[in-house]
């Protein structure tokens, strides 16, 4: 029943995926291919109509191989999560698919926790993260964690400190960085408070609230930014000091990737 919902398009591109489907449809890691093929329906609407995503880069991603993709969290909701995977599945040939790691809250909820496994994302634990990696995926981290959809829209577009963990990772598995920022996921839906007691009855970090009230994001138009593939040298067991600074090199080039995509739409603007 649920096969005539999902997309010719979808159906081919599913076909094309890298993912090793048995005779009822799953994976080793328990990805399903239906439940993928729905989603991807859903998500190439609004991918392409709803926030009409501009890609730049998606080359820079590589066309099989392990790697691990690492971006600015925007909006009070993980809408550029989503836009990141319908931009690899979508305009990446051949169309690939994407592993996140999910904030542990988030498996608590009924509904979307059994959904997420359907669809390889997991909880964000380093066993994860590396049996993805050794099994020559891709990984979609957002090191800002919940501190970056939780910003409020007066601090749109300012990095929050990364997290530490991706990079030993990386380094552990000798996987290449590729940079990327979402450029538009403040204004779909921007933030002006939280409403906390609210988010602790949800049992979620926070609450959006926006100026129209609900945490619904408008369709606004939105870029999204591929940078070239980042190496460091190292077997993840150096210390916090050079961790840090590999970390710091990664943050500085997606913050330059956030500049050029907001100098880009200014510019299509001014012409417009």
């Amino acid at each position: 029943m649920w096969r005539r919902l999902i997309d010719d398009e979808v159906q081919d591109r599913l076909g094309r995926l890298d993912i090793p489907f048995n005779r009822y449809g799953q994976d080793p890691f328990g990805i399903s291919r239906e439940h993928l093929g729905l989603f991807y329906s859903a998500l190439g609407v609004l991918y392409r109509r709803y926030f009409s995503v501009r890609t730049v880069g998606i080359e820079n991603v590589p066309p099989s191989g392990r790697a691990m993709l690492i971006g600015n969290h925007s909006g009070g909701l993980p809408v550029d999560g989503g836009m990141v995977l319908a931009s690899l599945f979508f305009d990446h040939e051949p169309p690939r698919h994407a592993h996140g790691m999910v904030e542990k809250f988030a498996q608590n909820l009924p509904f979307l926790s059994s959904w997420f496994s359907r669809l390889g994302q997991l909880t964000g634990v380093p066993e994860h993260a590396v049996r993805f990696l050794e099994d020559d995926r891709l990984l979609m981290v957002f090191p800002e964690g919940a501190r970056g959809t939780g910003k409020l829209y007066r601090d749109r577009y300012q990095l929050v400190r990364f997290g530490t963990g991706f990079m030993r990772i990386a380094l552990q598995t000798g996987t290449p960085i590729v940079p990327f920022a979402f450029v538009g996921g403040e204004e779909a839906i921007p933030t002006v408070y939280h409403a906390k007691s609210l988010a602790r009855l949800l049992g979620t970090p926070y609450f959006p609230v926006t100026p129209y009230l609900l945490p619904v994001p408008r369709p606004f138009p939105c870029d999204l930014w591929y940078g070239e593939p980042l190496r460091f040298e190292g077997d993840g067991t150096e210390s916090d000091d050079v961790i840090e600074a590999y970390v710091g090199e990664v943050r500085d080039v997606v913050a330059d990737l956030i500049d050029r995509g907001r100098a880009a739409r200014r510019a299509r603007r001014e012409a417009a």
